[in-house]
């Protein structure tokens, strides 16, 4: 345990005369001021359903904090809504405010260092950041996510799950219908109006539920608390509990680098695994773990999937709305199923091992408790975390492709590709942009046997935007769904299905070889062998001889484009962002 006078604030009291002045000055009482001080940092704001709600949270951990014997500071920077910026330029600053919502959190914890801290957020690029920032400033931490949004009832009572409760991510199919004429504007209204009837993140297992999956899993929020429904009594009480601990961790001096190791990464990618986590997780984590001081390949992902076990049957690839996650017994069953690939002696956040977390939340009622939830919905547990001897796929969820369009590697989620297209040899039409691309496909340009290539995408070619409209309007075509692929130097929505291929690397922007396909070209697509290859010339197979000159040619002509930003944020994070293989961060 450390001293009174050993805490950060009071050696910084010392140091520094105006701290006591200022901080009455914000109301703070003269006992205060000896109490261990907490940083609460999140991101509460007006930007998004999953952030609009955190206040209250930010509040319950303030009175946990209080109730611990500390004294709390609130500090804010919010972040942007993926699903608001789709469709136009927005898009491409949603990658690069992970990095400036990290750089903020870093300012704010060492210009007035504290003695501990809890983060809370919700969402796509929030959650990465918050992670990234616990990482940097090294401080005693607690995570507490803002959980899932509610679905929507839509009144079918069909006895199907798809039919009778709506999600956001399934907005994107009925656009794409509506563009289509296969349904009319007031249907598509309704879906629009009733999609998101409560705050907290999108009730599917895209980018920001799997990385609340994620902040469990390395073992930096309190166990069982990831993904609860964002209107739950628990989740408040989640949140007192994680102020409260926020004050022990300051007097035990346990901090993140303490807790978070690379066998802490391995058991996350082992829960990524288990629930077809979002393809999104490659920038991610190992970003992330950049900022734990730790050395990460992303093909960790691809040889850790290989065999694994793919349990979770919830949406965009299951039958089941994220909600239905934590009735099932959450990250814990998910651990449970799987605790013989798990690195058990891990630290976590409660002081504890991963092991002896596992073997308290069972001793708790904790599973009798999801167990009750399940029996309100008519489910057993069951059906949405399936056994490990029962599981929906056992070849993980993740791939990482190679080959010469692809030499550094590109990423697909093949539990939401069709099998169909698992080896393909398609025609190329490539695009210098999402819009040309979706305009192709929505007017009936695109044709079965295609590839659809968007590049000059990438982090250093326009910030890394999303390509959920292209994706969604090519899996949700009968015609398309099963015979088009998408491959991208860009990234997708977590909610992303169909043959999707995205974070090719080397980017066009660079002068990567999918800078150099011409229409026609033949593109291989081998998800089994892991491949991705240009093949062919104008519908001609090309020996691999053949087609290493003819791409040398092409590259001794090729003529990098002008920069897409030359002014503000953008143009520093295009100019200075890394690889979408590394993460795509700012070095």
């Amino acid at each position: 345990m450390i001293k009174r006078e050993d805490l950060t604030s009071q050696k910084m009291r010392r140091i520094a005369p105006e701290m006591d002045p200022l901080r009455i000055g914000m109301g703070w009482s003269i006992d205060d001021l000896s109490k261990p001080q907490i940083m609460v940092e999140s991101t509460f704001g007006d930007s998004h359903p999953g952030s609009a709600g955190l206040f209250e949270l930010v509040s319950e951990t303030c009175g946990g904090i209080t109730e611990a014997g500390g004294r709390y500071a609130r500090y804010f920077a919010t972040d942007i809504c993926d699903g608001q910026a789709q469709g136009h330029d927005g898009i491409n600053y949603s990658l690069a405010s992970r990095d400036a919502i990290c750089n903020m959190i870093e300012i704010h914890a060492n210009a007035t260092p504290f003695d501990g801290a809890v983060f809370l957020a919700s969402c796509d690029k929030g959650m990465p950041a918050h992670l990234m920032g616990i990482g940097r400033v090294n401080i005693p931490s607690v995570m507490v996510t803002g959980g899932v949004m509610d679905a929507c009832p839509t009144g079918r009572h069909t006895g199907d799950v798809k039919k009778d409760l709506l999600t956001l991510e399934q907005i994107g199919i009925y656009s794409a219908q509506y563009e289509r004429g296969e349904i009319d504007a007031k249907q598509l209204e309704w879906y629009k109006q009733h999609a998101c009837p409560s705050c907290g993140a999108c009730s599917f297992m895209g980018t920001a539920s799997t990385m609340q999956i994620m902040a469990e899993a390395l073992g930096l929020m309190l166990p069982g608390t990831a993904l609860m429904p964002a209107t739950s009594s628990d989740l408040k009480a989640a949140a007192f509990k994680a102020g409260e601990q926020s004050v022990k961790l300051a007097w035990m001096g346990l901090k993140p680098r303490d807790i978070v190791t690379m066998r802490s990464f391995e058991n996350a990618i082992m829960v990524h695994c288990a629930i077809a986590g979002s393809t999104n997780s490659l920038l991610h984590i190992p970003t992330i773990a950049r900022e734990f001081g730790i050395e990460f390949d992303a093909e960790i992902f691809d040889r850790m999937h290989r065999d694994a076990h793919y349990l979770l049957d919830i949406r965009p690839s299951g039958r089941y709305p994220a909600q239905f996650f934590y009735y099932a017994g959450g990250v814990p069953r998910i651990m449970e199923e799987i605790r013989s690939m798990l690195n058990l002696d891990v630290m976590t956040v409660t002081g504890k091992t991963l092991g002896e977390n596992l073997d308290e939340l069972k001793a708790s009622g904790y599973y009798d408790r999801c167990d009750e939830y399940c029996a309100q919905h008519g489910i057993t547990w069951q059906d949405v975390i399936r056994p490990f001897d029962k599981a929906i796929g056992t070849n993980g969820a993740i791939a990482i492709l190679k080959g010469n369009l692809a030499p550094d590697g590109a990423v697909i989620k093949h539990t939401a590709c069709p099998k169909e297209m698992f080896t393909a040899t398609l025609r190329a039409r490539p695009f210098d942009c999402e819009e040309d691309a979706i305009y192709a496909v929505l007017h009936k340009q695109i044709h079965p046997g295609e590839a659809v290539l968007i590049r000059y995408e990438g982090p250093k070619g326009s910030g890394m935007p999303e390509m959920f409209y292209t994706s969604e309007a090519i899996s949700s075509d009968k015609e398309l769904g099963t015979s088009v692929a998408l491959i991208t130097d860009g990234r997708f929505s977590g909610a992303s299905t169909g043959p999707s291929i995205g974070h090719c690397s080397p980017e066009a922007a660079e002068g990567g070889p999918i800078a150099l396909v011409e229409e026609n070209d033949l593109i291989r697509l081998d998800v089994r062998a892991r491949r991705l290859d240009i093949v062919g010339v104008n519908g001609e197979a090309k020996t691999p001889e053949e087609m290493e000159r003819i791409l040398a040619q092409r590259k001794a002509v090729w003529k990098p484009k002008d920069p897409r930003y030359t002014s503000g944020v953008m143009k520093i994070y295009t100019e200075h962002a890394v690889s979408p293989m590394k993460g795509g961060y700012m070095e």
